[in-house]
């Protein structure tokens, strides 16, 4: 199953509300909301042929935190396995996983189960993280959490290909002999690296499957895409690599409500002409976010951008 459709369309994905709220992007009505809601969301999307459905990775939040990150983080492969039993083509991605908190094999256990459950639909989407506290919890030193990322995607590659035993010889990880059965569905799960600094770009082309930005704004993403391209091809690397974006906040037709300046309202057409413009760039993939008040004006923008906007990408 590939990552994404291959006709040359602008693919598009959705954060998944309620399994994270952060004061940055979480809805009021949220706060309220629980499982029933997050599957109703999924089945749209579903429904609406979005690419994937993401959730993000936190462990626990400290309390200097807390008022604007929240401590409502869903855990990515609990959620995501929930929802692969209720929906049927979409992709699930971990947008993204804070892998180095746990080891490889501990990872790769969880994932692959996953990919395997849901019948290939995992994308893994890794990032370095950024919450010191949680690394000081969990026995992880924060100030090399990048060299750990590093070396933990190499041992993710081993862990999640097609050999029961995997093996891998590093710094910090060590092992082989040790199976781990099921093994993936796909014969290779797509690695989509997460973050904007330099070292994540960096990363992202020399390591991984695609690129997750974090909150790049238009102008940004032309000079980051170019290096990864300078990148990829100094290295000599080939195959298939996805660009990503995170669009402005979206409103499918004209709301009768303030939704922010920054929102891209209108019809059809005047919001998949700005949306191409991303293409031009040489994005692959969108994450789209829509202001509502309800699951109910969610799923119904969900179900306008797949029918009326999605055709004219």
């Amino acid at each position: 199953m590939p990552a994404l459709p291959s006709e040359g369309r602008l693919a598009y994905g959705i954060q998944l509300p309620v399994q994270s709220q952060s004061t940055i992007y979480a809805e009021p009505w949220e706060a309220a909301a629980g499982p029933d809601d997050l599957l109703a969301v999924a089945r749209a999307a579903d429904r609406a042929g979005f690419a994937y459905v993401a959730n993000c990775d936190h462990v626990a939040i400290p309390r200097r935190l807390a008022p604007a990150m929240s401590t409502v983080w869903y855990d990515p492969v609990a959620t995501l396995a929930y929802l692969a039993a209720a929906t049927e083509r979409i992709r699930l991605l971990s947008h993204v996983a804070v892998v180095g908190l746990r080891h490889p094999l501990v990872t790769a256990k969880q994932y692959a189960t996953l990919d395997h459950l849901s019948g290939g639909r995992l994308i893994l989407g890794v990032g370095a993280g950024h919450v010191r506290e949680e690394f000081e919890a969990l026995g992880v030193d924060f100030e090399r959490r990048g060299p750990v990322l590093d070396e933990s995607i190499d041992a993710l590659r081993a862990s999640l290909g097609p050999d029961e035993f995997p093996e891998h010889h590093g710094k910090l990880y060590d092992f082989e002999g040790l199976g781990q059965l099921p093994r993936p569905a796909q014969e290779h799960v797509p690695v989509w690296v997460g973050g904007s600094s330099p070292a994540a770009v960096r990363r992202a082309a020399l390591k991984g499957d695609g690129w997750l930005p974090q909150g790049d704004p238009r102008d940004r993403l032309p000079a980051q895409i170019a290096r990864m391209r300078r990148l990829r091809e100094e290295a000599g690397s080939e195959g298939p690599f996805t660009v990503g974006a995170i669009a402005e906040p979206l409103y499918v037709g004209k709301p009768g409500w303030d939704v922010g300046r920054r929102t891209l309202t209108g019809g059809p057409e005047e919001l998949a002409e700005s949306l191409r413009a991303y293409r031009a760039m040489g994005v692959h993939q969108i994450q789209v976010r829509f202001r509502c008040r309800s699951r109910a004006e969610l799923t119904d923008q969900i179900a306008a951008f797949g029918s009326e906007v999605a055709p004219l990408l």
